[in-house]
């Protein structure tokens, strides 16, 4: 009885400082974009919400954005330039009809998350000295697996954030 005992305590201790440790979001040991070195950031599935869109056309994708503690803080008090150490980050998944849900509603009407896409993850960063080339901010892009993007599509996140200079680079509005 008393082995039986110690073997599940043992179990359980093992078991929770495996648990303890893992990183909440799966992917934080992971490598850095390149271009601008942003990685992962640990338990990124736990930030709060910011907004939710439904990109149309060739994206034709459905995304939830998030953000840490100073990106919540500046979006609720509408705080222009976002401090340093802001990040704002967007999953992204494939826009799909829901054939279960509209078979309870009689009609096509309900849309629900598919498989992630291949630019599931991206991440802005607020940094006004190391990123001062790009408006204060780096960009980073993974895959559902957290593997980064390769340096092209990175290339491309400045110059179309640039036409949104007046609301420091950032296409997000908050949603109440």
């Amino acid at each position: 009885m008393k082995r039986i005992t110690f073997l599940l305590v043992a179990v359980a201790t093992i078991a929770g400082v495996v648990a303890f440790t893992a990183p909440a979001s799966g992917h934080a040991d992971e490598a850095a974009a390149p271009v601008f070195g942003v990685k992962i950031p640990p338990g990124y599935r736990d930030w709060r919400f910011i907004s939710m869109a439904h990109e149309a056309g060739d994206l034709n994708d459905l995304r939830a954005i998030l953000g840490n503690d100073l990106a919540i803080k500046a979006f609720r008090e509408e705080k222009l330039p976002f401090p340093d150490g802001t990040i704002i980050v967007r999953l992204a998944w494939s826009y799909v009809s829901s054939e279960e849900n509209n078979k309870v509603f009689g009609r096509a009407q309900s849309f629900v998350p598919g498989p992630a896409t291949g630019s599931h993850l991206q991440f802005m960063v607020k940094d006004s000295k190391k990123y001062a080339a790009t408006g204060g901010w780096g960009f980073g892009q993974f895959d559902k697996d957290g593997k980064p993007a390769d340096e092209a599509p990175l290339k491309t996140c400045f110059p179309c954030h640039q036409k949104i200079e007046a609301r420091d680079f950032v296409f997000t509005h908050y949603a109440p």
